[in-house]
């Protein structure tokens, strides 16, 4: 997209030479934003169905979140954890009421949550010989050195190994495979219930069960990653409450921070005694500031948001299910729940993206390859799902076949 602010080129040509260059930016450059609109230096408007990769669970600068920033400031920004602080405890309490789960580790990321995760679980089955930790195919679980481990990205793992020993990354949703690599080393398996990164795949019915099944024969934990999941995304507060199957340990970030950077480990009970004083812990995880913005969030979830996400995901589903046989030659199919959706193509969905935000200033993202991501701020109306059908079709209509 060409740029016309010579402002905004000036800043795009100092980010080259000031960053390590591993973003694939969108060539603009961010003024302010409100609700689910952006706008850039040069005052245009974007719409954005992307939710700074479903952060954004209440769009931005919603009045409660700047609010409660507000306040928070005011009192302070942070102290360490050698304190006790009632914005942490806040938080947690809310927290545990609506997700059920006993015990709390707050955290400033999603990948932080999945180390602490693999660490918990590897601790948990240090005494009964169990070491090994399996995931999946197509799955996701941050960029650090454990979670990645448990990922099969070329891209995000090349020349960086040794990896992590006794991690198995076996093919997603087959049932077969999975009980091949189980056994009684196995301490956990980790999993998305639909994959973010991963083209929006979601876990069948069937695997689930099976799951359940082998973690009845040979006592492993489950953890659900729920860090793209969570907070409402799908239509339910978890990703997971699709399925009949309750996790051990999950793991949130993204959209439980309103905006600022917060993750969290839940966990059962019967693992509170794993950990003692000592064998984890953060800096910066469970800062007041993303404390006090995450309530906000659990908040509005509670008051109706999440039935509000089923009723327009069900509608977005719809619709983009009434294009694809409208255009089967351009989609092949539609994956996901709630605001959580994939558009899966017949061609790279880089060239879609760069279509709808030049031509019409909708920002999406390609993931997979050929899957259009949709996860939009959860405060959008219906009428911008038909806003954002109605160019859709225009753009793959002015696509080549």
């Amino acid at each position: 997209m060409e740029k016309n602010n010579s402002l905004e080129n000036n800043l795009i040509e100092q980010e080259k030479t000031l960053f390590f260059q591993v973003f694939n930016r969108l060539p603009v450059v961010i003024e302010e934003a409100r609700e689910h609109l952006i706008w850039d230096k040069s005052g245009v408007c974007y719409y954005d169905f992307l939710g700074g990769i479903a952060v954004n669970a209440l769009g931005y600068s919603h009045p409660k979140i700047l609010e409660a920033i507000s306040k928070q400031s005011a009192r302070y920004l942070h102290v360490s954890n050698y304190f006790y602080q009632d914005a942490q405890i806040n938080f947690a309490k809310k927290l545990k009421d609506m997700s059920g789960y006993d015990r709390i580790f707050l955290s400033n990321s999603g990948t932080e949550a999945n180390e602490g995760a693999i660490k918990l679980c590897r601790k948990w089955g240090a005494d009964k010989n169990k070491t090994e930790m399996i995931a999946f195919t197509g799955g996701f679980h941050g960029r650090t050195y454990g979670s990645l481990s448990l990922m099969d990205k070329p891209t995000y793992k090349e020349n960086m190994g040794p990896w992590l020993d006794g991690m198995k990354v076996v093919k997603f949703n087959d049932c077969d495979e999975l009980e091949r690599n189980v056994s009684e080393k196995t301490a956990g398996i980790m999993l998305e219930f639909i994959q973010g990164e991963g083209g929006l795949v979601e876990a069948n019915p069937e695997f689930i069960v099976k799951i359940n099944e082998l973690k009845e024969k040979y006592n492993f934990l489950v953890i659900a990653d729920e860090i793209q999941t969570g907070a409402g995304r799908t239509g339910k507060f978890f990703g997971f409450q699709h399925y009949r199957i309750t996790p051990d340990i999950v793991t949130m970030a993204k959209g439980i921070g309103g905006g600022l950077p917060l993750g969290a480990i839940l966990a059962k009970e019967f693992l509170n005694s794993v950990w003692s004083k000592g064998n984890h812990g953060t800096t910066y995880g469970g800062n007041a500031l993303a404390c006090a913005t995450g309530l906000v969030v659990l908040k509005e979830l509670e008051r109706g948001l999440i039935d509000i996400v089923q009723k327009l995901g069900i509608i977005f589903k719809i619709k983009l299910n009434n294009l694809q046989k409208r255009l089967p030659n351009k989609i092949q199919e539609i994956r996901g729940n709630g605001l959580m959706l994939g558009v899966v193509l017949t061609f790279e969905a880089s060239l879609l993206v760069k279509e709808m935000l030049e031509k019409h200033k909708i920002i999406t993202n390609a993931t997979s390859g050929n899957v259009l991501r949709i996860v939009p701020p959860l405060i959008i109306k219906e009428e911008d799902i038909n806003f954002f059908v109605e160019k859709l079709e225009e753009s793959l209509l002015n696509l080549p076949n």
